[in-house]
C-alpha cells in the first residue's frame, strides 16, 4: 500500500506535467509554491551538471512538497546511468520514468525510500510496469499533448483500478478543474495537467508558442509520428511553418533519446499541445492558473456532493 499522505497537502490533486523544452526549476517551484506537485524532464537540462544543479535548486525551494524528475529510460538514452547516480545524490521524493522499462529506477529511487512512478499508454505497459514494482502509474491517454495516448482516460483508469492498488494519475485533455474532479471521481489520485501550464510565465517556452496557444482550438491539432518517430500531438500551424506536409506529415525519423541537444531541435520550433488548448486565454503567472483550477474542482466537487445528497 502506498503513503498518500503528501497528497493531502496538495491545494487540488494536480501534477503540472513534465513537458519537454517547457518544465524547468522555475515552473516546478512556481506550482509547488502554488499548491500542486510537478515534474521536469531530466534532458530538459542540456548537461548533467545543470540536472543536478536543477535538482539541488528544487529540493532547496520547494522544502517537503511533493514533485518529480521525469527520467527516459528508453536503451539510447545513454545518460540514464549518471542520471540515476544524482538522483542517488539527492533524493527527489518522485521519479517517473518513460519511454522504457522502469527497473533500473526502481532499484535506486527505492533505496532512499523514494517513489517511482511509470508513464503508460496502454495496459499492457501498465501490468509490466506493476510486475515491476513500480508505486504508481501515470497513464497517458487519448487528448494528452506530445507524445501521447489513444485510450479514453476513464476507460484506462477503470482497467488498471481493477489491477492495480498504487498511485494513479490520469492525463490526457485535462485543462481545467471540472477535468481534474472528473479523473479523481473516475478513480484517480491525480490529474496531469501539462498544455494549461505552457502558457505559464514560469514556463521555458518560446513567447512564439506561448501566442499560438492563446486562442488555439482542438481544430488546430494534429496527432503525428513524423517528427519523433512516436505519435504525438501537435500544434498544426507550427508544423506548416517548419515546412510539414499537413496531409502526409512525413516519414518517421528513428527514435533517440541519448542526444538532448539533437532533440531540442527537432522540438525547438514545431510546437505541442494536447487538447485542453481551448481552455488558455492568456499568458499567466504559475499560482493564478492554479488558483483558477483549485476554484473550479471545489465548484465541481461541490456540484457532485450536491448530486449525491439529491
Amino acid at each position: 500500500m502506498i503513503d498518500r499522505a503528501f497528497l493531502t497537502r496538495l491545494r487540488a490533486p494536480i501534477c503540472a506535467a513534465p513537458m519537454f523544452l517547457v518544465s524547468g526549476p522555475e515552473l516546478v517551484v512556481g506550482a509547488c509554491k502554488a499548491g500542486v506537485m510537478a515534474a521536469f524532464p531530466a534532458p530538459n537540462s542540456r548537461t548533467l551538471d545543470d540536472f543536478e544543479a536543477w535538482i539541488a535548486r528544487i529540493s532547496a525551494e520547494v522544502c517537503d512538497a511533493p514533485w518529480a524528475v521525469n527520467l527516459i529510460t528508453h536503451a539510447s538514452n545513454d545518460r540514464l546511468k549518471a542520471e540515476l547516480e544524482i538522483v542517488a545524490r539527492h533524493r527527489p521524493p518522485i521519479v517517473i520514468t518513460a519511454l522504457g522499462g522502469p527497473r533500473a529506477a526502481i532499484e535506486v529511487v527505492h533505496g532512499y525510500g523514494g517513489l517511482v512512478i511509470a508513464d503508460v499508454i496502454d495496459l499492457g505497459l501498465a501490468r509490466k510496469a506493476i510486475a515491476a514494482g513500480v508505486d504508481g502509474l501515470a497513464c497517458v491517454s487519448a487528448g494528452a499533448g506530445g507524445h501521447t495516448g489513444f485510450l479514453s482516460p476513464f476507460a484506462f483508469v477503470s482497467a488498471v483500478r481493477e489491477r492495480f492498488d498504487g498511485l494513479v494519475i490520469i492525463g490526457g485533455g485535462i485543462a481545467d478543474g471540472y477535468g481534474v474532479a472528473g479523473a479523481v471521481a473516475a478513480g484517480a489520485d491525480l490529474a496531469y495537467v501539462g498544455t494549461r501550464f505552457i502558457a505559464a510565465e514560469e514556463s521555458a517556452a518560446a513567447d512564439a508558442y506561448k501566442a499560438m496557444l492563446i486562442g488555439a482550438s482542438l481544430d488546430d491539432l494534429i496527432v503525428s509520428a513524423a517528427v519523433t518517430g512516436t505519435p504525438a500531438s501537435w500544434l498544426k500551424p507550427s508544423l506548416a511553418a517548419a515546412g510539414y506536409d499537413l496531409a502526409s506529415a512525413g516519414a518517421p525519423p528513428a527514435r533517440n533519446y541519448g542526444d538532448p541537444a539533437e532533440a531540442a531541435k527537432r522540438w525547438r520550433d514545431i510546437w505541442a499541445a494536447g487538447q485542453g488548448v481551448g481552455a488558455i486565454r492568456a499568458v499567466e503567472p504559475v499560482a493564478t492558473i492554479v488558483e483558477t483550477l483549485a476554484t473550479e474542482y471545489g465548484a465541481a466537487a461541490a456540484r457532485l456532493a450536491l448530486t449525491i445528497a439529491r
